[in-house]
C-alpha cells in the first residue's frame, strides 16, 4: 500500500511536471517580441553602401573593417559591432539584416536602412548614398513584404510594436562647411523639416516608437581637428543648435500624432564625457584615431582605398575611442548602446531602450 501511495503521488508529481511546462513555456515564448528599424548614416550603416553605385569614400568594405568582432570587413564603418548591433544583442533579436539583404534573411525582427554618408536632405551626397527620404521608401516596401508574409493583421501589430532608431544630420553640416549658402537658421529647419516628414511617413505605415541620437560633439572628430581647424567651434555650435531643435520638434510631433512615442539620447553629452576622460571608460587615447594618417590620423586614408593611400594602423584598437578618422571603435559604441539600453534620464528621456522595447502601444 505504500508502494502504491508512492506510486500514485510520483505519477501525480509528473502529471503536474508535464502541464506545467508547457504554460511556463507559451508564457515566455508567446510574449509579443518588438523589432528594430534602423535608420540614419555611417553610425548605423551595416553594409547598404557595398550594393549601391557610389565610391570608395562613402564605403568602408575592406581590411582592417570588421576586423575586431566579424573577422572580415561587411561595410561598417568600424572595426566590429554598431551600435543597432548591440541593441539587437539587448533586445534578443539576431543581427538586423541589410535592406538589400533581406531576400535571403528573415526581416520580421526589422531592417536597417542606414547609408554611410546619408543626410536627411537630399541634397546630401546626392547620387552617393542612401538618403533618408529613399530610406523611407524602402521602408514602404518592406511593409507591403510583410504584409504579405504574414498578412494584414499581424504584420499591424509588429509595425505597431517596433522600435524605429535614428542616427542623421551628421552629414548634412559636415558636407557643406565650405559650401553652405543657407543661413544657419533656415538650414537648420530644413534638416527639421526633412526629418520630420521622414517620422510621420513611417507613422503613416504604422510605426510607433521612435529613438533619436542626439548630434555629436562634430568639431572634435579626428578629421575636423587635422583639416578643419578653423571650423571646430562653427561645427560644435551647429550640432548644439541642432540638438536644441530635436526635442521641440518631436514634442510637436507627439501632440499631433496619436500615440507618437519618442525617446531621445544625449550622445553629445555621452561622446563628450569619453573624450574628456578616455582612461575612465579604457581608452588612452580619445584624439588620435586608430586607423588614418596625418594629424590625429585625421586623413580618412583607414585601408588605403580611397583618395590618399597611406594609412597606419595602431597595434590595440582598444586603446583608441576612434577607429577611424570619423568613426568610433566597437569599445566605445558598445559603451554607447549599454547607455541607451540603461541609461538614466539626464542622458535618455523619457524612456531608456529597455524600458521602450516593453512599452506596449
Amino acid at each position: 500500500m505504500a508502494l502504491n501511495s508512492s506510486l500514485f503521488h510520483f505519477c501525480i508529481f509528473i502529471l503536474v511536471a508535464c502541464f506545467a511546462q508547457p504554460i511556463l513555456c507559451i508564457s515566455s515564448h508567446d510574449r509579443p517580441q518588438a523589432s528594430l528599424f534602423v535608420f540614419g548614416d555611417s553610425l548605423f550603416d551595416p553594409g547598404n553602401n557595398n550594393y549601391i553605385n557610389t565610391t570608395t569614400e562613402y564605403q568602408a568594405n575592406w581590411w582592417p573593417y570588421g576586423e575586431t568582432f566579424f573577422k572580415y570587413p561587411t561595410g561598417r564603418f568600424c572595426d566590429g559591432r554598431l551600435i543597432p548591433d548591440f541593441i539587437a544583442e539587448y533586445a534578443n533579436l539576431p543581427l538586423i539584416p541589410s535592406y538589400f539583404e533581406i531576400g535571403k534573411k528573415h526581416f520580421d525582427h526589422g531592417v536597417n536602412f542606414a547609408s554611410g554618408g546619408a543626410g536627411c536632405l537630399v541634397e546630401t551626397h546626392r547620387g552617393f548614398v542612401i538618403d533618408l527620404h529613399t530610406q523611407l521608401k524602402y521602408f514602404k516596401k518592406v511593409v507591403k513584404l510583410l504584409k504579405k508574409k504574414v498578412g494584414a493583421t499581424e504584420s499591424k501589430q509588429i509595425l505597431s510594436n517596433a522600435v524605429y532608431i535614428f542616427s542623421a544630420g551628421g552629414n548634412d553640416y559636415l558636407a557643406p562647411l565650405s559650401t553652405n549658402s543657407y543661413p544657419e537658421r533656415e538650414y537648420l529647419q530644413m534638416i527639421m523639416g526633412n526629418l520630420t516628414s521622414v517620422l510621420k511617413g513611417i507613422y503613416n505605415e504604422g510605426g510607433r516608437k521612435f529613438v533619436m541620437l542626439g548630434m555629436i560633439p562634430l568639431g572634435r572628430l579626428p578629421n575636423i581637428r587635422a583639416l578643419n581647424g578653423n571650423s571646430i567651434k562653427k561645427i560644435t555650435n551647429l550640432a548644439k543648435v541642432h540638438n536644441s531643435a530635436l526635442p521641440e520638434m518631436l514634442k510637436q510631433l507627439e501632440k499631433q500624432l496619436a500615440g507618437f512615442k519618442y525617446t531621445l539620447f544625449n550622445l553629445f553629452k555621452v561622446f563628450s564625457e569619453s573624450l574628456d576622460n578616455p582612461t575612465k571608460y579604457g581608452f588612452k587615447t580619445s584624439k588620435t584615431a586608430c586607423c588614418g594618417s596625418g594629424p590625429f590620423r585625421g586623413i580618412y586614408s583607414c585601408g588605403g582605398k580611397r583618395q590618399t593611400k597611406e594609412y597606419e594602423l595602431c597595434k590595440n584598437v582598444k586603446d583608441n575611442l576612434f577607429f577611424d578618422s570619423f568613426h568610433p571603435s566597437e569599445l566605445a559604441y558598445q559603451q554607447y548602446a549599454q547607455v541607451l539600453w540603461n541609461g538614466t534620464p539626464d542622458v535618455i528621456a523619457p524612456y531608456n531602450l529597455k524600458s521602450f522595447f516593453e512599452l506596449s502601444t
